[in-house]
Order: C-alpha cells, then structure tokens, then sequence
C-alpha cells in the first residue's frame, strides 16, 4: 500500500516538471517576438490627416478637429545625419512626388517674359495752352476719347488776346502808315499759334473775340484730361494728352537672373491674352540698365505696331524668346516647384534612395531662368530625385522632426519638432 501511493506521488511530481518545462518557460523567439512588438508600441507615433503638426504617442482624437488619429509610421535611425523619414501614408496623404533631375538637351532655349501695354511715349503729344487764361468751355472731359486734327477742344477767355486783338485793330487802320508797327501786331498773335486765317478773319471783322477757341495739334486718344471748366491756366500749361496708337509698347518685367539673357535687337514674339491665337513679331527695343532694387528685376521694352487698334493700354502679354547661346547645353535643370526660396538662399529637399522614405535639404544656387525652371550652377548632380510635389510639406515634416528646414537653417539637431530656433533676416 505504502510503494502504491510513492508511486502515485512520483508520478504527480514527474508531471509537474514536464509541464514546466514544456509551457512554463518562453522560448527565445516568443521573448524576441514580445520584446519586437513592445518596441514597435513605444516607438509607434499617432498624428492627424487634416493637421499633421499633431503627434501623439497613442491613438484617440485630434485635439483640433477631433478626427480619429492615424498611423504616423515607425521612426527609425536608418538615415544619416541630416535625413529624415517620413511614413508612406504621410507622403500619400501630402501627394508628394519627386522628379529625377538631367542635363538640358535642348538647344533652342525659350525664355518667357510677363509684361503689359503701355502708350508709346515717344507719340504722345501734350496739348498745352499757349496764352494764360480761364477755361470758359471744354469740349473733351474723359480718357480715350478720340480726336482729329484741327477738332475744337476748348474755349478760354484770354485778357492778354482780347487786348492783343485790340492792337491788331488799331494797326490796321495803320498799316499803310506804319507797315512795321502792322506786321509787328500780326507776328505777336502767330507767337500764340493763332494761324493766318484766324488772324485776318479778326481783321476783316473789326470785332474782338472774347472767348476764343482751342485746336487740336495732333490726331490720336485722350490719355488724360488735366483741366476743367472753370479752371485758370497759365501760359504754356498742359490741358490734354493725347496719345497716338497706331504703335504701342510691350514693356516686360526680366528677373536678376535672366538680364544676361537680353539685349537690344533681339527678335520677341508677343502674345496677348485677349487674343490667344494672334502673335505678334518685334524686336527688343530697350533693356533698362537700372534694376529696380525693390522687385529685383529689369524693365525690357519692345515697340508694336497696331494699325487696327486692338491693342489696349494695360492688357497683359506674354514675351517669348527663343535663345540658342547664353546657356551651355549640359547644364541641369531644376523645375520651378521644387524651390523654396529664403530671401538669400535657394532650397531644394532631395530623397536621395528611392526605396526608402527619407530626404534631406540641399542649398543649391541656381543660374537663369529657361523652360518652366533655373539652371543647377551648383548644389545637385544629375540623376537625384527632388521633391517637386507637395515641398512645403516635406518642409513642415523637418521642422516637426527637429531637422534642418527653411526657417531654421543653423539650429543644432535633436531638438524637439515643436521648439526650434528660427534665423532672423538681418534688418537693413
């Protein structure tokens, strides 16, 4: 009885140690397994599709718009000092896509320049008044009106004519007399551009004029009135403009990088966006050798003809020019949209593995301005991929990561995304 129940004893205790053995202990991979998933939850970052300036730790809401948080991705140490990830939903979300940046194969270059309509200032006539006076009646009150020479502009009451006409009465009672006295009359009432006519039509009638009449010098359109009725001119002062449109100019604004690309007698072709179909031919007439320090660019002028008036003052055009030297045929190109500019420096983000979600900003300089984008001078190699989708985004991610982005160029690493020092222009 007794070596029944050892036996019996035996056999629990045999029992117990195998079931320790074979489910009490965790083997290796379950630890490393454990171990993995722990790393992953610690490192797991949870953000907002609408606002992703929010990171959290855990999931829940979004403390702006209370939209459920969403998978940030896992961070990782994989990249180099000045690289940082992003999460693949992140960059789908962002739409952001890189091109692969090559040499500019094309010879003929085409350089587009924005501008607008301007009056040909060398046509444009000012209508003085060539006695002093007061404005009894003007018969041109508005901008664009048209005149012809010779049309009636106004009536002015002058009390140095009225006395004038009194004199040339006076002489010609005289003039087989004092002939000298009678034709001195006469050339003092020309010296106010009164014609011959008009001068012996006063003669013939034997009465003086109190009101007298404006002509017009020159054909063409009002382009401003300086006077009204009423008012008190003095001699020589400026009544009208008058501008003739039979030619116009095409005045464009050129960038600081683009002057070296202009000069004078270069042929433009000029389209205009009230007529998309219609160009129009010229040549560069002038390139102004001030820059305007305030824009940063460079006045170029172009002269058109407009026999049919279609051409408005202040429609806007387009400039093309197709340039074939001033840029070496080797030279990279960067698109437009890839470039983050700082007031002193330009920035482009480049990924430089393409099967790893990583990027990191590069300063380059840039050279002229030609097909949609500017010429590399430095700062990039053919063949890498820049971000030229959904850059500001890319930038908003450094800036949360504690990286080096736009804003802050020369803040140290490490830093929490959401403190970092931001370089101050200098004040000028």
């Amino acid at each position: 009885m007794n070596r029944t129940i050892g036996y019996i004893v035996l056999a629990v205790l045999i029992g117990f140690m195998g079931g320790y053995f074979i489910f009490g202990t965790p083997s290796k991979k379950t630890n490393m397994e454990a171990h993995s998933q722990e790393g992953k939850r610690q490192s797991q970052m949870w953000t907002c599709s609408m606002h992703p300036q929010i990171m959290q730790s855990e999931p829940g809401d979004c403390p702006i718009c209370g939209m459920d948080l969403i998978p940030a991705g896992y961070e990782s140490d994989e990249v180099t000092k000045g690289q940082f990830k992003m999460s693949e939903n992140a960059m789908i979300l962002a739409n952001i896509t890189t091109t692969k940046i090559g040499s500019n194969s094309s010879r003929d270059q085409t350089l587009s320049l924005s501008g607008a309509i301007v009056a040909n200032k060398e046509a444009v006539a000012v209508q003085a008044s060539y006695f002093e006076g007061r404005i009894e009646k003007l018969f041109l009150n508005y901008e664009g009106e048209e005149v012809r020479k010779g049309q009636l502009l106004a009536t002015l009451y002058a009390p140095a004519l009225v006395s004038a006409q009194q004199e040339l009465l006076t002489a010609a009672n005289l003039k087989k007399t004092q002939p000298s006295l009678y034709k001195a009359v006469r050339n003092k009432l020309k010296l106010w551009k009164l014609t011959d006519a008009q001068i012996d039509k006063i003669e013939s009638s034997g009465k003086v004029r109190e009101h007298f009449p404006v002509y017009a010098n020159v054909s063409g359109t009002v382009s401003e009135v300086m006077v009204a009725a009423g008012d008190y001119v003095e001699k020589g002062a400026p009544l009208l403009k008058i501008a003739d449109l039979g030619t116009v100019w095409a005045v464009f604004d050129a960038y600081e990088n683009q002057v070296s690309l202009l000069k004078e007698g270069q042929h433009i072709t000029v389209k205009v966006k009230s007529f998309p179909n219609k160009r129009y031919e010229a040549t560069i007439s002038f390139v102004d050798p001030v820059l305007n320090a305030s824009t940063r660019t460079v006045r170029v002028r172009a002269v058109l003809k407009n026999t049919d008036g279609q051409l408005k003052p202040g429609m806007f055009v387009t400039g093309m020019l197709h340039e074939s030297s001033g840029i070496r045929d080797s030279a990279l190109v960067v698109p437009e949209s890839a470039v983050l500019w700082t007031g002193e420096r330009s920035l482009v983000y480049v990924k430089p593995d393409s099967l790893t979600p990583a990027f990191e900003l590069r300063e380059v300089h840039l050279g002229n301005t030609v097909d949609e984008g500017y010429t590399v001078l430095s700062g990039l190699e053919k063949g890498e991929a820049v971000v030229t989708n959904g850059t500001f985004t890319v930038d908003a991610a450094a800036q949360l990561k504690g990286k080096n982005s736009m804003m802050n160029h020369n803040h140290k690493e490490g830093h929490s995304g959401t403190s970092h020092e931001v370089q101050m222009m200098p004040q000028k």
